[in-house]
């Protein structure tokens, strides 16, 4: 259960001063069962006006700032600085927890989770060419059956395999087809041609941003945000998997927001008041520490039932 402390530092630079309209941050995890925030702590400067914490459409905590209309100032900076511990799940759960009626492609999911995954299993992205169908359907068995863990984790290693990585400080997401054509791209171009990959064989998918730690291997996507996927398995859950490090169930990623799109999970977004050519820098410096692990906590008593009753 490792214990990090990350810090998050991004300065957008103008040649004046100017203006700044809502910003909207996305660098706060949610506590789970495998993700703990021990402290979290937020600064900016200009100071901002009001301060609002509120839950997006999924549930990620989102921070939304606001100045006052004459507020200037030649920069922005913005630190947000977590702690937290981490009880990563490894790559054996999956295996160990999946539904047996889900352990072989194709599968359908359940009628009460059908309308509750079905925008998450939509294709987004235009194929008209079909490329990523093509794609997708060469880690399908063509001599027996297809294990679905077994195929998601050879999809995932062969993009960081068959793919060069290369950081892009640009906004947006390159379209799957683009990242086939050129066999390279960002951490978020390689999680978004996987999700609509594994969108085309019926599974549903979610675009992951968050930070990355080494954890004695290397990695690829460090020293600022990074993005991965989950995909909905029965009975393992969102299961993440990072094509750009070849990773799965979450080792090494500490998760803070999960959205339908790449474009809902923006970390830092936001606008100024000014000319057009008045930015002049943006830097981001992102630094995740591992710290001494905590000692392990007592267990708690088993539950009395194995079913919670509905509210109400």
């Amino acid at each position: 259960m490792p214990s990090l402390r990350i810090h998050h530092r991004t300065i957008y630079r103008y040649a004046r001063p100017v203006g700044f309209t809502q910003h909207r941050l996305m660098v706060r995890p949610r506590d789970s069962h495998d993700l703990r925030v021990n402290d979290a702590t937020l600064s900016v400067m200009p100071a901002p006006a009001a301060t609002r914490w509120a839950h997006d459409v999924f549930g990620n905590s989102i921070c939304l700032l606001d100045w006052s209309p004459d507020t200037r100032a030649e920069t922005l900076e913005i630190v947000s600085e977590l702690d937290l511990t981490h009880y990563p799940a490894g790559s054996t759960l999956p295996g160990t927890t999946l539904d047996p009626f889900a352990e072989i492609l194709p599968f359908s999911y359940e009628a009460d989770e059908t309308l509750d995954v079905a925008r998450f299993r939509d294709r987004h992205q235009p194929d008209p060419q079909r490329m990523v169908d093509a794609w997708a359907r060469r880690f399908l068995s063509h001599e027996g059956e297809t294990h679905t863990l077994a195929m998601l984790e050879a999809m995932t290693k062969a993009i960081q395999a068959e793919f060069t990585y290369e950081a892009r400080t640009a906004e947006g997401t390159n379209p799957p087809t683009v990242t086939l054509e050129t066999g390279r791209g960002t951490c978020r171009d390689f999680a978004l041609l996987m999700m609509e990959a594994v969108r085309s064989l019926g599974l549903a998918a979610r675009f992951v941003t968050g930070y990355l730690y080494g954890g004695g291997t290397t990695v690829q996507g460090g020293g600022a945000t990074h993005a991965w996927c989950s995909i909905y398995l029965p009975g393992a859950g969102w299961v993440e998997y990072d094509p750009t490090n070849g990773l799965v169930a979450g080792d090494n990623l500490i998760r803070v927001g999960e959205t339908r799109t790449p474009e809902q999970a923006v970390p830092i977004g936001g606008g100024f008041v000014g000319d057009p050519s008045d930015p002049i820098g943006l830097e981001v410096d992102v630094t995740v520490e591992l710290t001494d692990p905590p000692a392990p906590e007592p267990a708690e008593p088993e539950p009395a039932a194995t079913t919670e009753p509905q509210p109400g």
